[in-house]
This record gives structure tokens, sequence and C-alpha cells, in this order.
């Protein structure tokens, strides 16, 4: 038997409906600037715009039509590398060529009893193809054949728990699920892992799990991971408790499995890779919401030992945020200023500096950002991936467009550019989980 919504029931329905087409609608509210604006090493931070509804412009995912594929920057070609595969999120390069995909979403209790404001959340999720299950496993791509697609594809881990961040260690292979770091034993050449893995150490999760991306790196020197675990809130509105080890990246000592806070106060780091000349950390931190479509510009930074990034009381150094209650103004005042900033809400997860020799000499030094796209910006911002010049260790000039079209005469979305990756020929991997498809960039034929 169907049963009937009772008659208190309608009414929460009706007003969540109402909202959420209130919310898609933006309510008018749009971006005064140029995106270009936002930016940069010093970006324009115009004064912030709230309002009761915020502003909420989706892209709709409809996948790519047969035959289609992003639009490459001059110079440079793009082709699919892997189709078909499940809500592709991160790549991985192994020492021999292997490239590893860890196929994820967010797990199945993401932010579960969080209200009106959390079922919109879910509906958005789903409209910009992020409502599916998360496939919780990681896939291996071996060659390439004369079509300039993978030779091999193989089942490489399974059964996982919302999988993002890899790293190979020694014979040590190193995963970060939603909710803890694993280690697994690992052969050159393998194509498989089945033996059973060890937990290296847990991570902040939970049912509510805001930011549920976990990625990891390891330090040069192999002793070290470092983990990047996002905020639970948009700025602290769940309250500050539920903020434990969040919103930071974390160090983890191999040898001895004790962890600590390495640098906080980055809403939600994502792309973590060593500058290959300052042999720097750096990072992509995607910035707080609800502020307006020109605030506040995602970033990425040389992360300092022991810095703070003013998350949630201030952004893009002591900008003041007025909404986190009650206010610390001592830590505005330790408040460090990102290096680059990357657009507003343009979704920057991918990070990627290039030290290979197959792409045009003008790419040698800097970083490939994939940027995933906004949901709360109109008009849209990201969908694409992006090129930062770099010199002597340090961004050093505009961005430039690497790969676009993500998003149709419409405004639906073909795909959308998560994680980046430089393969063993030199060829940039772009990770497109709304396409489903890994991209490989290369150079253009004559």
């Amino acid at each position: 038997m169907t049963q009937r919504p009772s008659r208190h029931d309608i009414p929460h329905r009706l007003l969540a409906g109402s909202l959420l087409a209130l919310a898609v609608a933006g309510c008018g509210e749009v971006a005064t600037l140029p995106a270009s604006a936002g930016f940069g090493p010093q970006p324009n931070l115009p004064p912030p715009q709230t309002r009761l509804i915020p502003t909420i412009h989706t892209a709709r995912a409809v996948g790519w039509p047969a035959g289609t594929t992003p639009i490459a920057a001059a110079g440079l070609a793009v082709s699919a590398y892997a189709s078909d595969l499940d809500h592709p999120r991160w790549l991985h390069v192994l020492p021999n060529g292997d490239v590893l995909v860890a196929e994820s979403n967010a797990p199945a209790e993401h932010d579960s009893g969080t209200g009106i404001v959390g079922w919109i959340s879910k509906q958005v999720m789903k409209t910009v193809g992020a409502g599916t299950p998360s496939a919780d496993r990681i896939t291996l791509l071996r060659g390439i054949d004369a079509n300039g697609v993978a030779a091999t594809r193989s089942l490489f881990l399974q059964g996982l728990h919302s999988p993002f961040g890899m790293a190979l260690v020694g014979n040590q292979f190193y995963v970060a699920n939603t909710d803890s770091v694993w280690r697994f034993a690992y052969e050159p050449g393998a194509t498989q892992i089945t033996a059973p893995g060890v937990k290296v150490i847990d991570l902040p999760a939970g049912a509510l799990n805001h930011h549920w991306t976990k990625n990891l790196i390891a330090s040069p020197d192999g002793r070290r991971l470092y983990v990047t675990v996002g905020s639970n809130s948009n700025v602290g509105e769940n309250g500050m408790d539920k903020e434990a080890g969040r919103a930071a990246i974390h160090e983890i000592d191999l040898a001895s499995g004790r962890s600590r806070i390495f640098a906080a106060g980055l809403r939600n780091p994502n792309g973590l890779a060593w500058q290959p000349v300052s042999g720097a950390l750096w990072t992509t931190v995607n910035e707080r919401d609800e502020l307006g479509s020109d605030l506040v510009p995602d970033y990425m930074t040389a992360v300092q030992d022991g810095s703070f990034y003013g998350w949630p009381y201030s952004y893009y150094g002591r900008h003041v945020d007025t909404r986190p209650n009650p206010p610390r103004p001592d830590l505005v005042a330790m408040a460090q200023v990102p290096d680059y900033a990357l657009g507003a809400h343009t979704a920057s997860l991918g990070l990627a500096f290039y030290s290979a020799t197959l792409l045009p000499e003008k790419y040698a030094g800097g970083a490939f950002i994939g940027q995933h796209g906004s949901w709360n910006r109109q008009p849209f911002g990201g969908y694409k991936v992006i090129f930062v010049p770099f010199a002597e260790g340090r961004p050093a000039g505009p961005p430039e467009d690497v790969l676009t079209g993500f998003l149709n005469a419409q405004g639906d979305a073909h795909g959308r550019p998560a994680g980046v990756a430089v393969d063993r020929t030199g060829a940039l991997l772009v990770a497109d989980d709304a396409g489903n498809t890994v991209w490989r960039v290369t150079p253009a034929r004559p």
C-alpha cells in the first residue's frame, strides 16, 4: 500500500520545494566583476553580498555527446584515454606508468540529518551529477593503444569508503578514504591488490561530513604523509565543536604513526603538489560561500608549517567574516594571505606542476589546475582546466585556459574536471567526474 504524506509533511515539502526553486533562481544576485578580477596575487575583493536565500546557479550534468571532447588550447590536442568510468574523481601515476583512477563519490551517510538546507543541497548535487552511489574502487589503466586509449583496464582495489587521495612509498600503497588512511602491500607491476590493508589513522568524518574528500601526498623522502581534511560547514554554522581536526592539512609520521596539524584555517584543501623549484608544498583551497558571486576567490598557496589561513573568521588574509560567532580577532591577526587567487567559486581541485618535456616549453615549471565549476555563482565560474605560469618557484603571470567546452550553450555540463596528473610520457591527464572520462592532453599534430 502506498502511504500518503501526512498533513504536517505536505507544508514541509512545499516549503522545501519553494526554497529550492528560489535558490536555483538565485534571487537575482549576479556578479558585478569580470571573472578575471578574482585571479592573481591581488584579487579584487568587493563588499560582501548576503541574502536570505544564497545564490544557487547549477549546471545540469548531461554527459558528452558521442564523438565530442573538450576544447584544447592552441598547440594542444585532447582525446579520451578512458571512458565509461563511474565518477572518476582523482588520479595517481605509478612509477611504471600505470594510471590509478579513484572512482568515488560522497558516502551514503554524507550530511545526513541537516534539515531543509541539507535536503536542498542533496537535490542540487543530484542535478550536477554528484548524487550517485560511490563506486568505492580504484581502477588501473595501463599503456596506450593506436587510438590513444588505455590498452588495458583492471580493478586495482575495491571495498573502499569514498576513496580519494593515493600515494606510493616504496612498496606500500596508501589510500585516503573519507574517514581514514589505509596502507596496502604493493608489488611493482601488479594489476590488483587483494590482500587486506592496515588502517594507519582515522580522519574526521561521521554522519555530518560536509567536505568528504581527503587527499594525501608523501614527502619527497617518504617519511611523512600530508592529508587534507575540509571543513564540516560553510563558516562554522554547525558549531565549532564539529570542526575538530578539520579545515586543515595533517602531517603523519609514518615511522611512529603520530600525526599533527601542519596548517589550519584552510576551508577545503584538495590538490597537493611539491613545487619542483622551491620544494614547497602547495595546495588548492575552496573558499567559503554565501557572500555573493564575486566572493570569496578560491586559491592556491605554498603551505607554511604552523600557519593559519583565516577560516572561518576571515578570508584572504585578514578580511573579517562577521558570521562566525563568537569572533576570534586573535586568530584573524594570525591569518596568512594566500599566494594566488583562482577565481570566485571555481571549485579548484586538481593541482599538478609540470616538469616533463612533451608539452610546449611555455608549460615548463607551471601549474595545471582542474576547476570543477561553480554551483553558487551567476554567471558560472570554472568548468575548465587552467595553467598558471611559474618562475623561480612562484606564480609569474595570469592564468591561461587549457581545456574548455565543459559547458554547452544552454548552460548544461558535459563534464566537470577534477583531478589532474602528468603521465610518464609527459601528457596531462584530467579526471572528468561528471563526464565519466579521463582525458589526455598532448601536443597538437602539425
